[in-house]
């Protein structure tokens, strides 16, 4: 059976038999398990001809030689493909396709049979933040021409929306560009909220791609402005509106239309890396501008494809229990040298690692002074393999005599051979912005993003390092000044709704400072890695609680958060010898008091003392972090909506 690309695979909601297969082996059925048949069995396993499709059919319309058994006769229904040009019938895929070729090698391309017309497909319409698309049925699993719609990106795109709403309250309006529109929903997010703060340009290289962008914007209610490469004009669309709701649609590649405009906000979402883009993203964007890239080659970046790694971001990485945060330096490390080549620098303002993709914000500093500091940044790592200590080297052009030195533990000493390798070239500053990232959060908050806000939060504290029971709520708006890239920005502390940065590019407002930058990043910058606890414990021991052992490294005169890369990981700058000496004080042998046999045997006096000590130490404890969740307001708070890849045990 051979039927259109186009065709939709969904029928009515009456109970329908499938058309390929006979009733004893799949009964009538409803639309949805009808429709899930066909993809599965039939469609997936079609041969694709000049636009059409020819399923496999089950049918016994191919005649099949019986089996005999006893007495009995069974006959086999054989699976086959029926050739849309002549009449032939051929049971593997393979050789269909091969006898497909062979009719197109002698020029047989025209169907003996009649051919209907097959209908449009009809378009799924999701919505999300009052945000209407239309997608394909096949939306999670498209071909080459259709328009991919991933839901699990959502968190990604609330994200982005909340970087370019702090941007669009620091100028306006701004030029904003969606490289890789796709279905164009995060374009449409954008003109949608936003308004007469930002222009959207939604670009695609996909000629199926624009033709559902532009749908999506007469769904929105927009207007549509296309612009193509081929032609040298802009033909409007659409029904009345004011500018102000006009999206731009551009059809040409990502690199020509980043090379031909200039933008104050440009965000790259390939499929895959997006380090062959990033020369003509830096190459034409405004000064303080905004670049964020979503990158989804995670299995180069998180080190299982490492030769691939090498090849794209020219980075030699292994498996670390950190293998998150590297993945998120490695990417802002090709970042700066692309900034570099182009006589810029950046700062860092936000980076994300999760499951799916790999997220890096960041602002653009003009200038040959900027591009030589953040190149500053890009150091090799120095990676012990028995521990899993880490440090950065040193600055400095001479070759040391031995390496090793550099790393605060001791194993190549006690250990034969080599122990170490050395990882990068890696960013080697900050991955957040504190003040940048309080503004987001007002952001989410003021636009009811409610998936950012937990995310937010702990990246917050984690720029800060600090605990959640010491973050207050109030120090996002009490700041009369807050710095960003060498930049003072001046914001009202009257209330939570005055909170908005309002300025322009060259105003009062923004004033360039460089040494002071250099001093409040030096004394400010949160600590490099984290370490998890799970894998340093100690065998035949049990761990003190998350959040409690958090506050003995506080206590013994460490800066400690927690992070995003790992709901188990601890960021601090606590050198690995001391967290495990910590980790070691308060952990409680995990032996019974009958067992014959366990890990640890002390005799029954010593065991009954340090039971009742660890209980009066856990009952203090206790108290004390009670007290302090009454004292601060804000913990309270923070702790109901604490997000799930960070949540306490």
């Amino acid at each position: 059976m051979a039927v259109s690309e186009t065709t939709d695979l969904h029928v009515t909601d009456e109970k329908k038999p499938c058309p390929l297969c006979p009733e004893e082996k799949f009964k009538a059925c409803y639309s949805h398990k009808l429709h899930r048949h066909l993809q599965n069995l039939h469609w997936k396993v079609s041969v694709a001809f000049e636009g059409y499709r020819m399923c496999i059919c089950h049918l016994p319309c191919r005649p099949v030689k019986p089996n005999l058994i006893g007495d009995q006769t069974f006959s086999k229904m054989g699976a086959h493909y029926h050739c849309i040009i002549c009449s032939a019938t051929i049971t593997r895929r393979t050789d269909m396709i091969g006898h497909i070729n062979r009719h197109v090698n002698k020029g047989e391309t025209e169907s003996r049979f009649i051919t209907v017309p097959a209908p449009k497909s009809s378009h799924e319409v999701l919505k999300e933040s009052a945000t209407d698309v239309q997608v394909l049925p096949n939306y999670s699993t498209p071909q080459k021409t259709d328009s991919y719609f991933n839901p699990k990106m959502k968190l990604n795109r609330q994200l982005i929306f909340c970087a370019l709403a702090v941007l669009a309250e620091e100028r306006k309006p701004i030029e904003c560009l969606d490289a890789f529109g796709a279905t164009g929903i995060m374009g449409l997010q954008w003109a949608k909220h936003l308004r007469s703060s930002v222009k959207v340009t939604i670009n695609d290289c996909n000629e199926n791609s624009v033709t559902m962008i532009q749908e999506n914007c007469h769904l929105n209610k927009m207007k549509v402005k296309l612009h193509t490469k081929e032609q040298d004009y802009d033909e409007a669309m659409g029904d009345g509106g004011e500018n102000s709701d006009t999206i731009e649609v551009t059809k040409m590649d990502a690199n020509v239309i980043m090379h031909l405009r200039s933008f104050d906000f440009i965000h790259l979402d390939p499929f895959g890396t997006s380090v062959n883009y990033l020369d003509s993203a830096f190459r034409n964007v405004r000064n303080l501008g905004i670049v964020s890239l979503t990158s989804t080659d995670i299995s180069s970046l998180y080190a299982k494809a490492q030769h691939v790694a090498l090849r794209h971001y020219g980075c030699n990485i292994v498996r670390t229990e950190y293998y998150k945060e590297l993945a998120a330096r490695i990417v802002i490390a090709a970042v700066t040298r692309a900034a570099a080549r182009c006589n810029k620098g950046i700062e860092v303002l936000l980076a994300v690692a999760l499951e799916h993709f790999v997220l890096v914000v960041v602002r653009v500093l003009r200038g040959p002074s900027p591009a030589d500091d953040s190149a500053k940044k890009i150091r090799y790592l120095i990676h012990c393999q028995w521990c899993e200590e880490r440090i950065f080297q040193k600055e400095g052009n001479m070759v040391e005599e031995n390496p090793y030195q550099q790393l605060p533990c001791d194993c190549h000493g006690s250990m034969p051979g080599k122990t170490a390798v050395v990882l990068g070239p890696l960013w080697s500053g900050a991955l957040f912005n504190t003040g940048f990232l309080r503004r987001m959060l007002f952001e989410a908050v003021q636009y009811g993003l409610d998936e950012a806000q937990p995310l937010l939060k702990t990246l917050v504290c984690e720029a800060d390092c600090t605990t959640l029971k010491h973050f207050s709520i109030h120090s996002l708006y009490d700041e009369n000044k807050q710095e960003e890239c060498g930049v003072y920005i001046k914001t009202p502390n009257t209330s939570a709704e005055s909170y908005l940065v309002h300025g322009k590019r060259k105003s009062d407002e923004v004033i360039r400072n460089a040494a002071k930058r250099q001093k409040s990043e030096n004394s400010a910058e949160h600590p490099a890695f984290y370490y998890n606890i799970h894998r340093h414990s100690i065998k035949g021991m049990n761990m003190p609680k998350l959040n409690k052992f958090l506050n003995y490294l506080s206590e013994a005169g460490y800066r400690v958060s927690r992070t995003h890369f790992d709901p188990m990981g601890v960021r601090t700058n606590a050198p690995l010898a001391q967290f495990k000496t910590i980790l070691m004080k308060y952990s409680t042998p995990t032996y019974l008091g009958g067992q014959a046999e366990g890990p640890v045997h002390l005799p029954e006096d010593v065991k009954a003392g340090e039971q009742v000590q660890a209980a009066a130490d856990s009952k203090a404890g206790d108290a004390e972090f009670l007290e302090d969740d009454k004292s601060g307001v804000a913990a309270a708070m923070f702790t109901e909506d604490y997000p799930t890849h960070c949540g306490a045990d």
